[in-house]
């Protein structure tokens, strides 16, 4: 018996509520995305950008990365990366005086080295990619610019019309000579005459004051012990490095006797077709004069960040470390300071940009549990691990995501049927 308030109404129906089972079927649904579908006005850069799905994705049990394709041709060197500058000091020039050399052209050289004895000189390489070759010609063009522009101008200061008249015909400064080992992996760095110091703490200063201001460059908010510079790319260390010169060394497997002078040498070939690995000789019109070299203490990098990651907003999935600093928190606690669910992937980036799209797979899942009711809108950022955004300039690029979804099966009352058709 119903109670009497719903005695006036009709309660019979034709179409009665269909019971769902308790049980579900999975299945694989895959939405590819390209960068350029974003809103290019509220998102220029294609490292960040949200975007909205084509459905409803219900009852997501899952969710992975599992197919992308992005443009290899990066740059590896960039003022974003921080990693174009490098200083040095020439804190021992050539004094034709102290060696009988009378020659007025060398001595007003010398005048202006000297008058800029305490100048730290800052160089600024192109953005970009290199390989060994490539980064010691422009090492080698961009250390002799920046000593030939203070000694023009400090000729002109002076008057000198005639001398820099000479001094731009024998093509400025040119004692700089940087070379690659290509059996150590190694870059030395030579001057034919003058002594010099490579301002390494200069650079990693200014490297650590950037940080601070991960608004302005994109890089992490903390000091960082790698990635710190151009310096550090080029496998010199955190400290200033001074040179040493033929007068002040003993011979070892790295230098050899060119006549009476110590000089150093590559024994696998020759550095220039015919110089037998002997690519660093004294000015024979400087008498007196010495070699200064430095030897990178660590192998070059030229290749940059080895991985990408991609973070989904509310989707992320991978814990992740960061890199050790120097902070009160590090000093005073035993806590890591790694993150919690960090990033939704991680994307292994090849060797050399030499080709112009990389892609891999990606195995990590996003786990529901119970599914996710609703997922419509995206909002993706790619980064490095340092925090850095990845830049693919006017480049465009595409990934495939997998959503499995758990869908709901109607109850059915199925019965098997004999040989005979009849149901048992």
């Amino acid at each position: 018996m119903y109670p009497s308030q719903f005695s006036n109404f009709n309660l019979n129906t034709n179409h009665p509520i269909i019971p769902n089972a308790q049980q579900y079927m999975y299945y694989k649904k895959y939405i590819s995305i390209h960068s350029e579908d974003r809103d290019v006005l509220k998102y220029p850069n294609s490292s960040q950008f949200e975007i909205e799905l084509p459905e409803d994705y219900l009852n997501v049990a899952s969710l992975r990365l599992i197919q992308w394709t992005f443009p290899a041709n990066y740059n590896t060197f960039s003022a974003f990366n921080s990693n174009v500058t490098m200083s040095f000091k020439i804190n021992a020039p050539y004094n034709p005086g102290e060696n009988y050399n009378s020659n007025v052209y060398q001595q007003r050289i010398f005048e202006a080295l000297w008058a800029n004895y305490n100048k730290n000189y800052v160089i600024l390489i192109e953005d970009g990619f290199y390989n060994p070759a490539q980064m010691c010609a422009e090492l080698t063009n961009k250390f002799n610019y920046v000593v030939t522009k203070e000694i023009s101008e400090y000729f002109i200061l002076q008057g000198w019309t005639d001398t820099l008249a000479e001094f731009r015909a024998n093509g400025g400064y040119d004692r700089f000579i940087i070379v690659y080992n290509n059996v150590s992996l190694k870059l030395w760095f030579g001057n034919t005459s003058d002594g010099f110091i490579l301002t390494n703490e200069t650079i990693l200063a200014s490297s650590n004051i950037e940080n601070n201001f991960s608004c302005v460059s994109g890089r992490n908010n903390v000091p960082e012990y790698s990635n710190w510079g151009l310096p550090s790319n080029l496998g010199l260390p955190r400290i200033n490095v001074s040179s040493v010169s033929s007068a002040e060394f003993g011979t070892n497997s790295s230098v050899a006797n060119y006549g009476d002078i110590v000089v150093p040498r590559f024994y696998y070939g020759d550095v220039t077709p015919g110089d037998n690995g002997y690519w660093l000789l004294p000015n024979l019109d400087m008498s007196g004069s010495s070699v200064h070299w430095v030897e990178a203490l660590y192998k070059i990098n030229l290749m940059g960040n080895a991985y990408i990651y991609m973070e989904i907003e509310g989707q992320n999935c991978i814990d992740e470390t960061q890199p050790y600093n120097t902070s009160k928190f590090t000093t005073t606690t035993n806590m890591t300071n790694g993150i919690v669910n960090s990033s939704f992937a991680k994307m292994a980036v090849p060797s050399t940009p030499l080709s112009q799209w990389f892609d891999r797979e990606s195995v990590p899942y996003k786990y529901y549990y119970p599914p996710a009711e609703r997922i419509r809108k995206l909002k993706i950022k790619l980064r490095y691990h340092d925090g850095r955004a990845v830049e693919f300039g006017v480049f465009n690029y595409s990934f495939m995501l997998e959503f499995t979804l758990a869908v709901p099966q109607i109850e059915r009352d199925v019965k098997q049927l004999n040989g005979l058709g009849s149901r048992v």
